[in-house]
């Protein structure tokens, strides 16, 4: 374990899991660049099948720490953003584990992942715009084509949505019992890692052919809006609202 990750290898599957349950596992720098390294090791080894990307204790992930946010950004990628990309480039089937809150990054990720399990009774949540923001982690091209109109409610009005919300419009692959999302992805993981290795990483990267650059030019897109937006008046009257509160 190091920078609030943990990492467990079994065989062909390895599992990350943010560990900062202080913070309802909210994602800082260092472990942005944990998660960063751990994606990349991962993609390069042709022994790895799968990675399961689950939140320790009863949350997933509260999203980005909002106290980075508020420290001055040198130039170039984000830490925030170099995950994303590490995410989005993977040739390694990704699984996420999702229980409680999922917030902000923690849903926008989910986008970038193979298969998404969720247990029942979690929150998800893009309060973007309610903290003076825009969208991230491409979601202002995938989100509306995975999920339609209701892209506008949850990215535009911040609206919180339900696991059966999510697997009914596309998002999530299964709704579990609560507490079992880890379960499923490590069953879902088992299932990868009987299949050929190379036939399976080949019908991933064919998978994701379509849309990388796009998605690539996304991401560079919203990260000049985004690194804007957080020098706003709006923005920080919402961040100094948040810390109040």
């Amino acid at each position: 374990m190091s920078a609030g990750l943990k990492v467990a290898r079994d065989g062909a599957i390895l599992t990350l899991t943010i560990d900062r349950k202080d913070r309802r596992n909210a994602l800082d720098t260092a472990t942005y660049a944990a998660l960063t390294e751990q994606i990349s090791l991962a993609s390069a080894d042709v022994a790895v099948s799968a990675v399961i990307l689950t939140g320790a204790g009863e949350h997933f992930t509260a999203g980005n720490d909002l106290r980075d946010f508020q420290a001055e950004r040198g130039a170039g990628d984000s830490a925030g953003l170099t995950f994303l990309r590490a995410l989005t480039t993977a040739d390694v089937p990704v699984i996420a584990a999702v229980e409680g809150y999922a917030i902000g990054i923690g849903v926008t990720l989910l986008q970038h992942c193979d298969f998404v399990h969720i247990g029942e009774g979690a929150t998800l949540r893009m309060p973007f715009v309610a903290l003076g923001l825009c969208p991230e982690g491409a979601s202002s091209l995938l989100m509306p084509r995975l999920v339609g109109r209701r892209a506008a409610q949850w990215l535009m009005q911040g609206k919180a949505f339900s696991a059966q919300e999510a697997e009914d419009a596309g998002l999530a692959t299964s709704v579990t019992p609560k507490g079992e999302a880890l379960a499923a992805a490590q069953a879902t993981a088992e299932d990868l890692a009987r299949q050929p290795p190379a036939a399976l990483r080949l019908t991933k990267a064919m998978m994701k052919r379509a849309d990388r650059q796009a998605i690539q030019e996304t991401l560079d897109y919203e990260a000049q809006q985004f690194r804007a937006r957080l020098q706003t008046e709006e923005a920080q009257a919402a961040f100094a609202k948040f810390f109040k509160k």
